[in-house]
Formats: structure tokens, sequence, C-alpha cells
């Protein structure tokens, strides 16, 4: 499909929409703005603002990079968006991470690539396409209602909805949409590069990549247990399983035990073989339907549900009969040890878990002995299946294991410590079951009364039984998925053998050992998820690759397979970086070999007879060879951390199986999830916020801000409505605040007035540390400092000296204040950038510098000691009955000065114990004199060096301070201030005040 049918015209911006209906479930739900909405419609006029910029962005091109030589290079990429429905603000932070990066870096002077394209890959488009094909109401109603946030009208709705019969149609329409919402965040994208997964080109590129793997060995062919949809009759990966990107579905290898019953062999899976020498009873469902089987000579029983997982693992079976659950209950069964056991009614057995049968051990299993506790109780249920009381109360758990520190049964210890009572505390029982098993596995050992298994570790002897049993015919094999999972189409996932399937196999060591080292010298932030990489290269092994249905890249020599969604989407980075050549050229898909992505990624091969073969100039193939080599590798990859066991691993891998390492991956950057009020966001509970609604009902640079600051990027970012507003509050004022302060005149002999060269100071060491927290990507951190700090800083400001003259002040800080915020709130940026009379756009502007010469270091600390002083102040009138009008502030004598001077100096030199400095102090004969004074001074400076200022005035110039703020003073505390040298206080109460002081650090006593 031409790439030209994805595209949407940039400057058709979605109608607005209040309201839509949504039919789900037979049910019309209107769905409105809401009254926080509401209040965020004061947004109106940077939602204008940010239109402009856009529009303004797309007419420049500016973010289309070319190679430049002159220029470091930076390729940032985020996984492109899969197209089959509208994104919602989860991806919204992962890709402004994305964006924050890559305008950061622009600034910082790298020539920065960041593109985009659109994932079609597999089976989730195709499964969409047929539930409306089908006429399925609920994905009618639910597409109806995406097409509707971007539309708006009902007729063009389902003009457009039936033309998904089509997964290409799917496919093309989300990815013009996305490319909307994402130029509505403001993203850099360089769009001339977009693709999407089924064009014939990309297909050329992934057979070569498989071409390669194949060659090298990493492709294999055989049979293997995956996850297998019944509905489609096929392998299922991560993509095509409904949530598996938030919660994975795993392989669990059950040991389906064998017990004699009647003519064959009742089948219980256990994933605790070793507890069989503590079996009781076993479980059944009476309500639940179970078959009798011919397999391999014998009668086995099994759930219905069970039997039908078993063929698919190991091949059809002769069905005998069918039974009810009912059937069993009363019966007994021989264990694989000769024990008699009596088969229970257990309405909580799963049939479609496992084999539909369970053993009980209640011993050292909360579930188990809880339920038999009950049943002994239940005089109903044990007369309903006719049991004997007697029989069933006479059953008492068998203690097989030592768990040191517990004498009694382990599951009865833990079941009541934590108060449970019955079987439906579902919650408590898995957490009694998960402590009991992490006790046991690494602490506990087998007791004697299991035979050769007795003193092993039940770590050893779970592996040990399990060995035993199947080489004895007692047991065999059974897999099942570790949660009950779907497709995307709704279609069952169970645990399948498929054989002659494609498999990558990843259990090469020599290739995971140059997969762990390259690891361990990438930047991996944050730095916690590096051990989870190393962990999947561990644990990685043989995966299937390719599928028969879906959309997607055949494989070249096996053209009924196609390349699974997370099979092809672990290079085509590099694709990026040529694929605007290959468009511009118009050529033939067919005429794109092999040997053509051999010259252009490799080197390999000769330019002159690949452009004559291709039918174009060879300085075209160099081009595209050249920029290749510009570009690559990929600097840093960022995205979400559910993709690190999939994606983000596959990713490392090919790129050392097929590149050279000068284009391995550099770095990863991975941020966490989203969730709403408190709570994962899901189309069944309506609290989905899809990016659309960035566009209609917030802003750009509004969402932006509220996804930098409400979390950092190992955190879990909640958007809440009140937290929202209070941040549209925030954006509000500060865009408010830096109009008016261009409004303003400018500062005259700003650097004669202390307040003005403090705020200028702080302001340029803080424009530092945001830079520095930039580059470690604390961006959460950098916002506080940016926005809430250096608006505290001005809201003190313009206490200090009027609200016009801090606005004037303001502005001699803006250029570089808002140039820091330009990566987070570009939109705003560009505004006030041109409101300051600048030309050239703000996001291709330097990233500000730090004015060293307007650091002033005397400035600060004597501001700060005002501030301080008020401060004290304040905190000791709040515990005061009666206000008193006069506070007299008490200045340290020339004396202290000196000993805090040296004190100083002391501990800059390394000396920090109070004895240490006092004898050093001490051989100085004006202190000697003073010796108790000086000590408690010392104690007082060696607790807190907080108290120690970092300049040194003379007593004139800290009276003269404290005199030029007498005003401010006055006005912040409400009282009269009196200044006076300590030296001349004669008041006794006043004269006890007065020793405290210490330079920079006044006393005082209210009057």
């Amino acid at each position: 499909m031409p790439i030209a049918q994805l595209e949407k015209s940039n400057n058709s911006t979605p109608s607005s929409i209040d309201r839509f209906y949504d039919k789900v479930n037979d049910k019309v739900v209107e769905t409105s703005v809401t009254n926080s909405n509401r209040e965020l419609d004061e947004l109106e006029e940077i939602r204008e603002i940010e239109r402009k910029w856009q529009a303004k962005w797309r007419e420049s091109r500016i973010f289309e990079a070319n190679p430049d030589e002159s220029k470091p290079k930076f390729f940032i990429t985020v996984p492109y968006p899969y197209t089959s429905g509208p994104l919602h603000i989860g991806h919204g932070r992962t890709y402004t991470i994305g964006d924050i990066i890559a305008r950061y870096k622009r600034m910082r002077g790298f020539n920065v690539l960041f593109p985009m394209a659109f994932h079609i890959t597999g089976t989730p488009i195709a499964s969409i396409s047929d539930r409306i094909k089908l006429g399925d109401s609920k994905a009618r109603a639910m597409y109806f209602s995406y097409i509707m946030r971007y539309e708006g009208d009902p007729k063009k709705a389902d003009e457009i909805l039936e033309k998904f019969v089509d997964p290409f149609e799917v496919a093309q329409y989300f990815a013009s949409k996305i490319q909307i919402d994402f130029d509505a965040l403001g993203f850099s994208i360089d769009w001339r590069r977009k693709f999407h997964t089924g064009e014939p080109l990309y297909n050329r590129f992934i057979e070569w990549q498989y071409h390669h793997l194949k060659n090298k060995g990493h492709l294999t062919r055989g049979s293997h247990k995956v996850t297998y949809c019944l509905l489609h009759q096929q392998p299922e990966g991560e993509d095509d399983i409904k949530d598996a990107d938030v919660n994975p579905v795993d392989i669990v290898e059950f040991t389906a035990i064998k017990f004699r019953f009647e003519d064959g062999y009742i089948v219980a899976g256990t994933l605790r073989p070793e507890t069989i020498f503590g079996a009781t009873n076993l479980w059944v469902n009476p309500e639940a339907t179970y078959v009798k089987f011919e397999w391999k000579g014998e009668k086995l029983y099994m759930s219905k549900e069970a039997v039908e997982k078993f063929e698919y693992q190991y091949g059809e079976v002769t069905r005998v009969s069918e039974y009810n659950g009912e059937y069993f209950i009363g019966k007994t069964a021989i264990s694989p040890l000769g024990r008699e056991l009596l088969i229970l009614p257990a309405p909580f057995v799963d049939p479609d878990h496992a084999t539909g049968f369970v053993y009980s051990e209640p011993s050292d299993a909360p579930y188990d002995y809880v339920a038999l506790i009950e049943l002994k109780r239940n005089e109903s249920l044990l007369k309903k299946y006719q049991l004997d009381p007697e029989k069933v109360r006479s059953i008492e758990p068998i203690k097989i294991i030592e768990v040191p520190g517990v004498k009694d049964h382990h599951a009865k210890v833990i079941v009541e410590k934590m108060g449970i009572e019955s079987q439906h505390e579902v919650e408590k029982l898995e957490e009694a079951t998960k402590q009991v098993y992490k006790e046991q596995y690494y602490n506990a050992k087998m007791l004697d009364n299991t035979g050769e298994f007795a003193g092993m570790k039940v770590s050893e002897a779970k592996e040990a039984v399990k060995r035993k049993f199947l080489e004895e015919n007692k047991a065999f094999l059974f897999y099942e998925t570790s949660r009950k999972a779907e497709c995307r189409a709704g279609g069952k996932i169970i645990i399948a053998t498929i054989r002659d399937q494609w498999f990558l196999d990843y259990s090469n060591e020599e290739w995971k050992a140059k997969a762990r080292d390259w690891i361990n010298k990438m930047l991996i932030y944050p730095e916690k998820y590096r051990k989870l990489f190393l962990d999947t290269v561990d644990w990685l092994d043989k995966r299937p690759c390719a599928r028969k249905r879906g959309l997607g890249t055949r494989l070249p020599w096996d053209p009924d397979w196609i390349i699974e969604s997370l099979s092809d989407s672990t290079i085509y980075m590099a694709f990026y970086t040529i694929i605007h050549h290959l468009r511009q050229l118009q050529i033939d898909p067919d005429k794109v070999t092999p040997e053509f992505f051999d010259y252009v990624f490799l080197g390999k091969g000769d330019a002159k007879s690949l452009a004559d073969k291709m039918g174009i100039p060879v300085e075209e193939i160099e081009k595209m060879h050249k920029e290749f080599e510009y570009w690559y590798p990929n600097d840093q990859r960022h995205t979400g951390i559910a993709h690190i066991t999939n994606h983000l691993t596959f990713f490392i891998m090919h790129h050392i199986a097929i590149f050279p390492q000068e284009y391995w991956p550099r770095g990863i950057t991975l941020n966490e999830m989203v969730i709403k009020d408190g709570t994962k966001m899901a189309k069944s509970k309506g609290n989905v916020v899809f990016l659309r609604d960035i566009a209609e009902r917030y802003s750009a640079d509004l969402f932006r801000m509220y996804a930098t600051f409400a979390a950092d990027l190992d955190g879990i970012l909640d958007w809440r409505e009140k937290d929202v507003v209070q941040m549209k509050r925030q954006l509000l004022r500060l865009y408010r605040y830096m109009s008016e302060a261009i409004a303003s005149n400018d500062i005259k002999d700003w650097d004669r007035e202390t307040p003005v060269k403090w705020f200028v100071s702080r302001f340029q060491r803080r424009l530092g540390r945001v830079t520095d927290l930039m580059d470690h990507f604390k961006f959460r951190d950098a916002i506080v400092e940016l926005v809430f700090n250096t608006m505290s800083d001005i809201s003190y400001l313009e206490r200090r000296v009027g609200q016009d003259e801090a606005k004037k002040v303001v502005k001699l800080i803006l250029d570089s204040w808002i140039r820091a915020l330009a990566p987070i709130i570009p939109h705003i940026a560009e505004e006030i950038w041109s409101m300051l009379g600048k030309k050239e756009f703000i996001s291709l502007t330097e990233w500000p510098k730090v004015d060293e010469s307007k650091i002033d270091e005397r400035a600060e600390a004597e501001e700060e000691a005002v501030r301080k002083l008020i401060t004290d102040i304040q905190e000791v009138l709040k515990l005061l009955k009666e206000k008193p009008k006069t506070v007299k502030v008490f200045i340290a004598s020339e004396w202290k000065r000196k000993l805090v001077s040296e004190t100083r100096k002391l501990m800059e030199e390394g000396s920090s114990r109070l004895g240490d400095i006092m004898r050093e102090i001490m051989k100085n004969e004006n202190f000697r004199s003073r010796s108790k004074e000086v000590q408690k001074i010392i104690q007082r400076l060696t607790k807190d060096r907080n108290l120690i200022p970092t300049i040194d005035l003379t007593v004139e110039e800290e009276i003269k301070l404290y005199e030029q703020a007498k005003e401010f003073i006055e006005r912040e505390t409400g009282c009269e201030v009196v200044i006076t040298l300590e030296d001349k206080v004669e008041n006794e109460k006043e004269r006890a005040k007065a020793a405290l002081a210490l330079p920079l650090k006044p006393g005082f006593f209210f009057s």
C-alpha cells in the first residue's frame, strides 16, 4: 500500500466534539464535558497558541534532520505505535518523554533525528476487521466511538466503519489520526521518514533481516510449547494477547500425577510434586464435566477443558466417555505411593485450570487446609453427596516437611496467623500460599516419611520427585498459561505444542554472552532495570517468530508463514535512515534486494552494479549508505518498562546478530505506566483518557508539564483531574507572568540592589542544576526547579521589592528561563520567545549557558540571612499569645566573626571534631579568655554547619544589611524593628538573647 494512503493533511484539524454516543453492551452512553473539563476551557488561549506554532513548525519543516558533519548527531527513537485504535495518555507519556529528550539534545547542539512510523503487523488489526465484518455489536460500537472522537459526524463515522472490513483501512485510518494526535502534542518528528510495516519496501527490509538470521543459525524449525489461540488456530505473542504488555502470559509447567481409578488413572496436576507424600484426598468439582480417554494404551480421566489442551500438547486422543464431577465423589483412588485416597467435592476446583483434578496436601497448602476444615463442618454438603462424616473427619494433615521454627503444620500456622476462616478469602489464601512456598523452598527439608528424598531441600526434592515419576511413568508434564488470557479478538489462549514451527533460537550461548556484555556497557536508565535485561537474556530460549495469519512480511523461503509482530520490529530503526530516499526515488520494491541492504547497511558489495540493476544513479546508493553511517547507531531508545522482556531485549540481540559493534544501540531509557485516579485505565471502566482528549479538552503543554512533573520515570504516573486543574493554574500563571514581565520597563542599575542580585544569582545557579538534571533524565526535578522553585523566588521578590519592580527583574532572566523550559512546554516557549522580539524558533536555539559573572555569593548569603531572620521571627510569633509591637535584632560582635571564620577554615581543611577544633582555636590568646563562650559556639557550629555563613561581613556591613531591609522585615513580621550590636545591650533578659547572635544569624527579643 502506498504511504500516501496513510497520510492525512497536517493542516486539517479535527472538529471539536463536546459529546458523542458510545453504544457498548447495547447501551447508549452520553459522554459530556465534566465540571473539571469546563474549568480547563480557560486553556483555549493556550490551545490557540499551540495550533499556531504547530502550523509554523510544519510550514518551516524545522524538524527534518539531514546529515551535518559540523554537528554531533543524536538519533533517538520511540517504538512506533500499533494502529489498531486511538492511543491513550499512557502512550502519550512515553512519546512525550522521548520528545523532551529530542528537543533538549537539539538545543544542546546536537543534530537530532527523531522519526516515527506505524506498526500494523500481526493479528490484532485483522481480528478487529473480522469482528466488524461479522457484525460484532461491541466491536462496532467501540470503533464507532473511536471514529467519532475525530469526525464528530455520525453519518461519516458509519461510512468509515463500513470500510473497516478491510484491515488495511483500519491501519491507515488510525495511522493518520495518530499522526495528527502526535502533532497536536508538539512532537518534533521528522515525518518524511514515516512508513508502515505492511509496505512492500518494508517487507523487503524484513526479508533481508531474516536471511541474515537464518544464515547465522539463529532460526530453527521444530516442535515447541507456545501460547496459542484457539480462535485463530495459531501461536499468539505478547502483541496479540489482551493486556500482555502489562500482564504477561507465561508458560507454566505442571507435573500431572496419575492416581489409579477403576480401569484407568485420574490425573491431578501440581506445581509441587514433592508434596505427594502428604496427599490425604483428591478434590473434584461436582459441576464440571470430566472425560475418560485413551492415550498410549492407558485410560486417563481429566476435565473436558483439560483434554482439549492435552490434545494440543500431545496430539489427538480417543475419548471413551464423559462424567459429571459428582460421579467421582465418595469413590477412592490409589496414589503412586499406594495410599488410598477419598475423592471429595470442591467447587473451588477450576476445570479450566491444569487437569481439573487436584490432590489435597493440607499440611503445606493453605487452600487444602481451609477447604478440608470447612468440609468437615458442612453437614449439608456431606449429606448431599452421601459422604460418611466419620471418614471425612478422620482425614488429617500429614507433616512431610520440616520448616525451621514451625512445629505444627505449616499451612495451619499461616492460616491461623492471617485469620483466614473461609476458602472464599482468595486474596489472603493466595498470599498465604506464596508465603508458605517461599519459606519452604529456601529453608525447609523433607522429613523421614518421604523415603529416599528424606533430608533433601524442598527445592531439590521437587525436581527429584518429578524426575522419578516421569521415568516410572507415574506422571507426565502438562502445560498451562500463567493466567486466563484471550487474544485481542476474544480467542481463548492455551499452551500448545507447535510442530514444524519456525523459531528464533535465543539459546545460543555465544549470542547471549555478547548481549550480556553489551547490556552492561550500555546506558540503561533507570539503572535498576539493567538486571531485568540480563535476566531476560538468561531465560530467553526458542521463540515462535512466524504464524499463518495476520498482516506482515512473509518468510522469504517459506511464504506460507508470516513473520510475527515482535519479530519484525527489532532493527527497523535502520530503515528510518533511508526510507525517505527510497520514497523519493520511487523504486520498485521488487528491485530492492538483500544485496541492496547489504551494501547500504553493511558496506558489502558493489554500488555501481547495484545501481545498474536498480536503475538509479550510483550517487543515490552512496548517499543512502553515507546517511546510514551518519545516523547509526541508535543513540537512545525510549519506551515503557513492559517492553524489557521482549521487544527491547530482541532489539539489542538482533543488532548484535546482524550489525558490526559500532552500530549496536547505545542507550535505553524507560518510564513506568500511567493510571487514572489510582486505578488502571481500562475501556470497561470507562476511565481511559485518549490523546484526542488532550487536544480537545486540555492542552499539549499542560499535558507535557503534568506528565513530566507528576512522577519520575520509574514512578507510576497517576492522572488525577483535580491535580491537572492545579497544574493548569500553574501553567496559566507562568504564561501570564512572563507576558507581563515582557511588557514591563527595563530595570536600571540592577546590580546595585542586593535582592535583585540575589534573585539573578540564584537563577544562574539553578540553571546549572537544571542542565545537570536534564542530562541525567531527572525531568521532574527540573520542572520543580524551573517552575515551582523559580516562581517561589519570584513571590518572595515581589514582597521584597514590589510587584512592578519584580517583573522588571524577571525580565533580566527571561531569555534563559524560557529557553530552559522549551523542551517541556515548547508552544508557550515559542510564544514568549517571539514576544521577546526573537525572529528564530526557540526550538532551534541553544540551551542557555550559566553566566558565572552573575553568580554573586555575597548577595545570596546576605539575602538568605534576611529571609532566615524573618522566618525565625515569624515562627516565634506563632507561639506567642499576644503579638508584640517591637522586635529588637542583635548583631553579633566582631570577635565572633573571627571565631566563626577560623572555625570554617578548619572545617574546610578537614577538621570536624569539637576537640580538634577547640585545640586549634585555643592557640589564639584572644579566644582563651572567652573559652566557655567559644566552646558553646563551636558546639553549635559542629552540630549545625548551616549556621556558618559562606562569607565574612564586618559588624558595620551586617548592620547596614539589616537597616536597608528594615522596612521589609517590619512589613513581613508586623513588628517595629530595632537593630543594635549585641555589645551595647544592657538589659539582662535581652543580653541572654543577644548572646545567641552569630554572624548573619542575629539574636532577637520581643518587647
